[in-house]
């Protein structure tokens, strides 16, 4: 094998173990979390959530066809699912694949 591939490697794997570690380090031992962390775990996932959807749709055109109809309507159908059944992975699941058919067999 490639010495430098090895090494990049080794240092991908020490670099990702250290992240999973650093915070049992950080906060182990019986301390008390701080407050910003906590806050900090609590409105990061639905920041990055909102980020996600802005970044999927920067780019839809809604003066050329099919004018925004496919992604307007597998946010619609996300939303609706999420709403009723309240589980995220199963609404972006849905969401994706009805965006897909859509894009595929309909517009």
């Amino acid at each position: 094998m490639d010495t430098q591939a090895l090494l990049i490697v080794l240092v991908a794997a020490g670099v990702t173990v250290l992240l999973r570690f650093l915070p049992f380090f950080v906060f182990g031992g019986g301390k008390e979390t701080p407050e910003l962390i906590s806050y900090l775990g609590r409105v990061l996932p639905f920041a990055i959530m909102g980020m996600l959807v802005v970044f999927c749709l920067k780019n839809v055109s809604v003066v050329a066809a099919p004018y925004g109809a496919p992604e307007a309507i597998a946010c619609l159908v996300t939303v609706a699912i999420h709403l009723w059944r309240k589980n995220t992975l199963l609404s972006i699941v849905t969401g994706t694949v009805c965006y897909m058919m859509l894009v595929q067999m309909v517009f």
